[in-house]
């Protein structure tokens, strides 16, 4: 059966949150040769991003200056990054990173994994229209020259935004079951496009009930069939679809213990997954997270990030005392 767990982020809306004060906090922190960035830290990590918008307004308003702008201005590094992404309202950030993954040299595959794989449908829709007023330029045609092959293929797909949301037919999971069995064994480019297009499409609720036919009917797990099947990018969308279905929270932990060690802490990544999941379900990836690997998701920012950059990141993940 297909249960939807309770998600909880680190992050939420700040009951004493007084955007005109706390414009005015931030207008001091930014003054003089040097900013406060602690002011920064504990007002932006400490509220929700409808609450930074309203801060942004009020920042306008006294300074006549963009808020955002500002900081862009007066920080820099990795600290820089959290704040501003912090700034963004969330399709403007996710349109961001898809930008900055196309755009600098070479392509980040795995950001457009992360973020067309584990969006929803309207979630889709709001990217991309961020995406056309952020950057004039349309994501779908971004994607088709930046990408090549099957891989190119399913995140054309994703990014039309035409999964199905919050149906399923029982009826219909033991076919599409057979179709993604016969797509895994015989491999051709016409199978691969069916296997996508199921995966791609069906609604999760759907795709749950499917992937407990593909077990029946093959006697395999569909995510250790599509590891033995396919390979590269066009692989890893296909699971990271597969653990949207099974278990989010999961997934992301899993991209942070591999950007925290096995890229030698992959900063994009890490800042990316904490801003992006942190009013969302961090709460449940950082569980996660521990219940996997051991350590704690505080333990292991604070043991690689430093300076006023780890104080971001350990605000944004909310540790509790005993993560130290």
């Amino acid at each position: 059966m297909f249960c939807p767990i309770y998600i909880q982020g680190t992050i939420v809306p700040n009951p004493s949150c007084d955007p005109v004060i706390d414009a005015q906090m931030i207008g001091g922190a930014l003054q003089g040769f040097e900013c406060d960035k602690d002011v920064l830290i504990d007002i932006l990590t400490q509220r929700s991003n409808a609450q930074r918008i309203m801060i942004a307004e009020a920042y306008g308003n006294l300074y006549g200056a963009d808020l955002l702008g500002v900081l862009k201005d007066n920080l820099d590094g990795h600290f820089k990054e959290v704040i501003t992404g912090l700034m963004y309202p969330p399709p403007s950030y996710d349109a961001h990173d898809l930008w900055h993954a196309m755009k600098g040299p070479g392509t980040d595959e795995n950001c457009l994994i992360d973020i067309l794989a584990l969006r929803s449908s309207t979630e889709i829709f709001q990217i991309k229209e961020a995406y056309v007023l952020q950057y004039n330029n349309n994501l779908d045609q971004d994607i088709y020259s930046e990408t090549s092959g099957h891989f190119r293929d399913a995140l054309m797909n994703l990014v039309q935004g035409v999964r199905e949301e919050g149906y399923a037919d029982p009826a219909l999971a033991a076919q599409d079951a057979m179709v993604l069995w016969e797509a895994c064994q015989r491999r051709t480019g016409e199978h691969k496009n069916m296997l996508q297009m199921i995966l791609c499409n069906k609604s999760h609720q759907q795709l749950w009930l499917v992937f407990q036919e593909f077990q029946n009917i093959s006697g395999q797990d569909i995510a250790a069939a599509i590891s033995e099947c396919f390979d590269g990018y066009f692989q890893q969308l296909l699971l990271a679809i597969v653990s949207a279905v099974r278990d989010k929270p999961a997934y992301f932990a899993y991209r942070l213990y591999n950007a925290i060690h096995d890229f030698g802490f992959h900063n994009k990544t890490i800042i990316r997954i904490l801003v992006s999941r942190s009013e969302i379900d961090l709460m449940n990836i950082r569980q996660k997270y521990k219940e996997t690997y051991g350590k704690s998701l505080f333990h292991d920012i604070k043991h690689f990030a430093s300076g006023h950059y780890e104080k971001a990141l350990l605000a944004i993940c909310a540790g509790d005392t005993q993560d130290y």
